[in-house]
């Protein structure tokens, strides 16, 4: 059985060892792009993604992340607010040389953006991928009870 804590950390644990997520802006009618998480490890609440000007997702907003696990035993849809990261300890801090390789006029790019996506809550699911679980579903088992314990609504 996992707690809602579990299923938090292992998100968060997922998150780091493959951050890449959907993010769309809501009530656009566009669709999701794909971006790469800055993670924190102190700054659970949010995290942050380089981009350009000229993206779709630059003007902000309220939007949605979708997140699978590069296991695909994790999903998770995370409501949140897209802003400007403006503080430029925290631009440098991420800035790497796989980040320049879009940038062409480096860190100092006119059209360089960051975006710092504040997590808001987000609706998480475990998939039973062990031999028993998928031996289960291969044969027909009920495995709704058992899905119940690993899917939760939090807040981030």
């Amino acid at each position: 059985m996992s707690t809602e804590s579990e299923i938090r950390d292992r998100f968060w644990s997922d998150l780091a060892s493959s951050p890449f997520l959907m993010i769309g802006l809501q009530n656009s009618h566009e669709h999701s792009l794909p971006m790469t998480a800055q993670l924190d490890p102190d700054a659970n609440h949010c995290f942050w993604f380089y981009t350009s000007r000229d993206n779709r997702l630059a003007p902000g907003g309220p939007a949605m992340a979708q997140y699978s696990a590069k296991d695909h035993d994790l999903f998770a849809c995370i409501d949140g607010t897209l802003t400007e990261e403006t503080d430029a300890a925290v631009i440098d801090r991420y800035w790497s040389k796989q980040v320049e390789a879009w940038y062409p006029g480096g860190r100092n790019d006119p059209n360089l953006l960051m975006l710092r996506f504040d997590l808001g809550t987000a609706e998480i699911w475990r998939a039973d991928m062990s031999l028993t679980g998928v031996f289960k579903m291969m044969f027909g088992g009920d495995v709704r009870d058992e899905m119940k314990t690993k899917h939760v609504e939090i807040t981030l």
